[in-house]
């Protein structure tokens, strides 16, 4: 898939045209196949596509504030490796609005803004571009509600696509030696369970946006200086990354930053714990070796998270464990507030983002349940 370009370029701290050239050339080769094993693969995750959202909205009763049917939330799109990390610039360039913004307004001195110069916007490009080409080997699927659509013009809203990643859904087939068609539905079911999270709570995306532009304005100092001071710890923590396995990059946050991140991070917990249970819940009669495929999915996230060297720097730098964790703790917490006030009571947390859980919540799902149904 080739990614249009939706926005407009504006003086800020990556060139995104040439991050999207750098991302798409930055990813390794998927597996090899033949052709019509690769067409029947691309036609088998199109045709999950619709399904798995019926499914999904079944197990779990979320409905679309606008009335839309579950499979037509979302645009669904099977793309190769290159083109998700084409299509990840576009979703970067979004979020960083803010930033960009930010860092465009002149400094107190009167000097020229930070970070507008070609080189570093080059280099921002080449940053971004090593990330996505790492990532891009590794994400079966993501649902994205911030791209707006191609010619939409500045500020639209996202049109809510799925992407589903055929080189990377066929190399984890092979490699778990699961019933394709049922880990291609599997994989299906969590990104509809997502596309129907923000179609039944159309404010989250902004909600979600808005938190992170706090993060971003806060790193960026609003011309105050701070925006060097943060990049020199960045730079610190990457060094204790590199040496010491206990190190985090998340030493380097103020406390302000670190309570975004806590916020951001209990509400991605909710929604992929939330995705994962709903993959879960169709059952062998939708997905008939859903059990033989969790479990043996479930030992390889329990491998990645023992693998050590350069590959474990990755991880802590990227935040891969934390999202492993997420995966997890959001599960424990969506099935505990289920058992206590049964789908519909947990589906409160979509109505209001009051009701978001916090990150002590997510810990502590009775909390929740009190605060939200007294």
């Amino acid at each position: 898939m080739s990614a249009t370009r939706t926005t407009t370029s504006a003086p800020g701290p990556v060139d995104w045209d040439a991050a999207a050239r750098l991302a798409a050339r930055a990813v390794r080769p998927g597996p090899s196949a033949p052709r019509a094993e690769l067409e029947d693969l691309v036609a088998g995750l199109r045709a999950a596509a619709g399904p798995a959202a019926e499914h999904a909205a079944r197990v779990t009763r979320l409905e679309a504030a606008d009335g839309r049917a579950a499979a037509d939330v979302s645009r669904v799109l099977v793309v190769d490796r290159p083109g998700w990390a084409r299509a990840n610039v576009r979703v970067f360039e979004v979020m960083a609005t803010p930033l960009v913004d930010a860092l465009a307004q002149p400094r107190p001195d009167g000097s020229p803004p930070r970070g507008s110069s070609a080189a570093s916007r080059l280099a921002g490009a080449a940053q971004v571009g090593a990330v996505l080409g790492v990532l891009s080997g590794k994400v079966l699927g993501q649902f994205d509600p911030y791209t707006p659509p191609a010619g939409a013009p500045a500020g639209a809203r996202g049109e809510g696509r799925l992407l589903l990643v055929a080189p990377n859904v066929l190399h984890l087939e092979r490699t778990l030696r699961v019933d394709p068609a049922d880990f291609r539905l599997w994989v299906a079911l969590h990104e509809q369970t997502h596309a129907l999270q923000f179609a039944a709570a159309p404010w989250l995306a902004d909600h979600l946006r808005e938190r992170s532009a706090a993060l971003l304005g806060d790193v960026a100092g609003r011309g105050d200086g701070r925006a060097e001071e943060t990049l020199s710890r960045l730079v610190s923590a990457l060094g204790r990354v590199l040496t010491d396995d206990e190190a985090s990059i998340l030493d380097v946050l103020t406390p302000e930053q670190r309570q975004v991140v806590d916020e951001v991070g209990a509400v991605m917990s909710l929604l992929e714990g939330h995705a994962d249970v709903a993959m879960d819940a169709v059952g062998r009669t939708v997905v008939p070796s859903v059990r033989d495929i969790r479990r043996k999915f479930e030992a390889r996230r329990d491998a990645q998270s023992r693998v050590r060297g350069l590959e474990s720097v990755l991880r802590r730098l990227l935040g891969m464990d934390a999202k492993l964790a997420q995966y997890r703790d959001g599960a424990v917490f969506v099935r505990a507030v289920r058992s206590r006030v049964g789908v519909n009571g947990f589906n409160a947390v979509f109505a209001d983002r009051a009701h978001l859980p916090t990150a002590a919540e997510i810990a502590d799902p009775g909390a929740w349940v009190r605060r939200v149904h007294g």
